[in-house]
């Protein structure tokens, strides 16, 4: 039995390897190519070894800017995401927290009703409601703003869902306590719900960040301005050019930088979740 595990092991070990070698070969082309000049990437022949040219093309893609495509530098593009991203993550975790708090321990006419309302709307494209949406920021002057980046998106019928159970496993006798100790429904919810919620929170976090990080559709919709274009849409930008050669070497460069806020919050936010889920042990 132990033979056998420990082969059965082995071939689980490998296919991972595999597909860890998989996934991480094509960033680290990327990481090469925004290392050499665009000349030795365009010809096909790129050597798999770093080139010379790193802080030339990091620099003039964080402080100066790529194409005439994409004028903007990559440090305003990168400033956009990240403040889109903290906004759609941070709003879609206030109100799904406030949500599917009301709907557990509210007694209210409709309530289940009012759940499963918010509930059908994941079964809706994004497509059916993109028009609308849009049509309602174009209206109250919100194009080419922060506010029009992040309100449309914060709504979200996952984080109710995801919270509601996570409520539904507390037991009684902690509301029941609290009513005790003289507790309203904003003391039990701050003092009780919000510490046991933190590991919960943190998940949710690291998938609504990466979730709005990743947004394409909407910014190339509602953002006319360079200055307002998140890093998605000017690595888009950057390859799409009409009267010169796509600048390869600046887009790569831009790829990776693209890549570290997402990295780096699913690192701290692990962390987190791991020190949450310890103390809950305790």
């Amino acid at each position: 039995m132990v033979e056998h595990r420990r082969w059965n092991d082995i071939v689980a070990y490998l296919i991972l390897t595999l597909g860890v070698l998989l996934v991480v070969f094509p960033v680290y082309v990327a990481l090469i190519a925004s290392t050499h000049d665009a000349a030795t990437v365009v010809n096909g022949n790129m050597p798999m070894t770093p080139g010379s040219h790193t802080w030339d093309n990091y620099y003039r893609a964080i402080f100066v800017g790529g194409s005439r495509a994409s004028r903007e530098p990559v440090g305003t593009m990168l400033i956009n995401s990240f403040i889109m991203a903290m906004g759609i993550a941070l709003g879609k975790i206030f109100i799904s927290i406030l949500s599917a708090y009301a709907v557990v321990y509210f007694r209210f006419p409709f309530r289940k009703t009012a759940f499963w309302i918010i509930f059908i709307t994941l079964m809706l494209p994004v497509e059916v409601r993109i028009y609308p949406t849009y049509k309602v920021i174009a209206d109250l002057k919100m194009l080419d703003t922060y506010g029009g980046l992040i309100l449309p998106l914060i709504a979200s019928a996952t984080g109710t869902l995801l919270f509601r159970q996570f409520f539904m496993t507390i037991p009684e006798e902690l509301l029941e306590a609290s009513r005790i100790d003289g507790a309203g429904p904003y003391r039990f919810f701050k003092d009780t719900l919000l510490p046991l919620s933190v590991t919960t929170m943190a998940a949710l976090f690291v998938i609504q960040f990466i979730y709005g990080w990743n947004q394409y559709l909407w910014p190339l919709l509602i953002t006319t301005q360079d200055s307002m274009q998140t890093i998605v849409t000017g690595i888009k930008k950057m390859l799409t050019t009409t009267d010169e050669l796509a600048e390869w070497q600046l887009a790569m460069a831009t790829a990776i930088l693209a890549m570290l806020p997402p990295v780096a919050v699913v690192i701290f936010m692990q962390r987190l979740f791991v020190r949450g889920l310890v103390e809950t042990e305790k």
